[in-house]
C-alpha cells in the first residue's frame, strides 16, 4: 500500500459519500474549518493498486500540554485489510510528526468495537479521553414521517405533537449571523447550567461559514412567545443529518419546544434526502450520575439504534505525553465523565 496527499475536494468528498461509515469530521469542509482556526491539516489517501481503499484527514493540534497529530472519525476505510491501511497511515503519520514534532499522534476511529485489538496489535493505548462521540445513536429516517412517528418513544411522540399543536411554539432556521447570535444566548446558559466549556462565538461562526457554501448546516431556533428556548446546529453530509451543537433553556421547562425543533431538525434532514439522522454522543445504557443522562435519553426516545466504536487511541511518542494524560485524566474527572 502506498500513502499521498489529495488535493481535490470532488475526489475527497466522492470517495467518502461512498463509505459505509462516515462523519462530518473527515469532510474537505470540517477540514476548512480548522484550517480556519489556525490548525495544520493533511488530507492522504491510502492506495492499493493504485485504486483508493480509504482516506485519513489528519489534523494538528496544538496545546500548551503538547502538540499531537489527530485523525478525527478516521480513517475511513472503502475496502481492504484494516490493519495494513492503519499500519500504513501510522507509518506516514510518525514521519509527519518527526517533522511537526509533536509528543503523539491521536486516532478517533468509526471502526466497530471487534476491531480494538488492531490498535493494540500496532502499539496504540487507550486515550484518557474521547473528541469525538465513541458511542452514538443513529436514526434511519428513509420510512415515512408516519412510520418515524410511530418508532419514537410514546413520550416523545405526544410531546412533538402537544408542541406542534401550541400556537405559541414557533421554529425558525438559518445561518446568519443574527440566527448564530440566538443559538449562543442559550448555548452559554447551558453551558453554565451544566458545568462545561463553551465554544466561542468565533468558532461557531466559522464552523457555520465552512458548512455554509455548500448548503450543509442549518442553526434551527426553537421560540416560545417569540423568545429563543431552545437551539441546535445541524450539519448535513453524505446522506446524515448530524445534530452537532445543542442547547436548552430551563425558563419554560413544561413547553416541549425542543422535542418540536428536533422533528423540524429529522425532517430537514428527509427533505434534502438524507437517509440517517445522527444524534451524535450518547451514554452507555445503565449509566448513573452521568451529565449526559437526560439528554440521552431525550435523544432515544426519537427512535434508532446505538452504535459503538473503537475507543480514541493514542500512539505515543515521547516521555512528554504522559503529562498531556494526567492533565486530561483530571479534566475527565472533574467533568464526570
Amino acid at each position: 500500500m502506498i500513502i499521498r496527499e489529495i488535493e481535490d475536494k470532488k475526489n475527497w468528498e466522492d470517495f467518502v459519500s461512498e463509505c459505509k461509515e462516515k462523519t462530518f469530521c473527515q469532510s474537505w469542509n470540517w477540514g476548512n474549518f480548522n484550517q480556519s482556526m489556525g490548525d495544520n491539516v493533511w488530507r492522504f489517501g491510502i492506495f492499493e493498486d493504485e485504486r483508493m481503499v480509504a482516506v485519513a484527514q489528519v489534523l494538528k493540534i496544538k496545546a500548551r500540554r503538547g502538540s499531537f497529530l489527530f485523525v478525527p472519525h478516521g480513517p475511513l476505510i472503502k475496502k481492504g485489510d484494516k490493519k495494513e491501511i492503519i499500519k500504513t497511515t501510522l507509518e506516514e503519520l510518525k514521519k509527519l510528526a518527526k517533522e511537526e514534532k509533536v509528543t503523539f499522534i491521536r486516532f478517533s476511529p468509526i471502526l466497530e468495537v471487534v476491531d480494538s485489538n488492531i490498535f493494540k496489535e500496532l502499539g496504540f493505548r487507550n486515550a484518557p479521553i474521547h473528541m469525538h462521540p465513541e458511542l452514538t445513536w443513529e436514526l434511519d429516517i428513509s420510512s415515512s414521517e408516519e412510520d418515524i412517528l410511530k418508532g419514537m418513544r410514546k413520550t416523545t411522540r405526544y410531546l412533538v405533537r402537544q408542541a406542534e399543536k401550541n400556537e405559541d411554539v414557533e421554529i425558525v432556521k438559518g445561518t446568519d449571523d443574527d440566527a448564530l447570535k440566538n443559538f449562543q444566548e442559550v448555548y452559554l446558559e447551558t453551558a453554565e447550567r451544566q458545568s462545561f466549556t463553551p465554544f466561542s462565538f468565533n468558532y461557531l461562526k466559522k464552523e457555520v461559514e465552512a458548512f455554509k457554501g455548500d448548503n450543509q448546516i442549518m442553526i434551527f431556533l426553537g421560540k416560545y412567545k417569540g423568545e429563543v428556548i431552545s437551539s441546535a446546529i445541524i450539519v448535513y453530509h453524505s446522506g446524515i443529518g448530524f445534530y452537532h451543537q445543542g442547547a436548552t433553556s430551563l425558563k419554560y421547562p413544561k413547553i416541549p419546544v425542543s422535542y418540536l425543533l428536533q422533528w423540524e431538525a429529522i425532517k430537514e434532514a428527509k427533505s434534502r434526502g438524507c437517509r440517517l439522522y445522527n444524534f451524535w454522543g450518547v451514554i452507555p445504557e445503565g449509566t448513573k450520575n452521568h451529565p449526559w443522562a437526560g439528554l440521552s435519553l431525550f435523544k432515544k426516545g426519537f427512535g434508532g439504534k446505538e452504535k459503538e466504536y473503537v475507543k480514541t487511541q493514542d500512539y505515543v511518542l515521547s516521555i512528554k505525553y504522559w503529562l498531556t494524560y494526567i492533565i486530561e485524566q483530571i479534566r475527565r474527572r472533574k467533568r464526570h465523565l
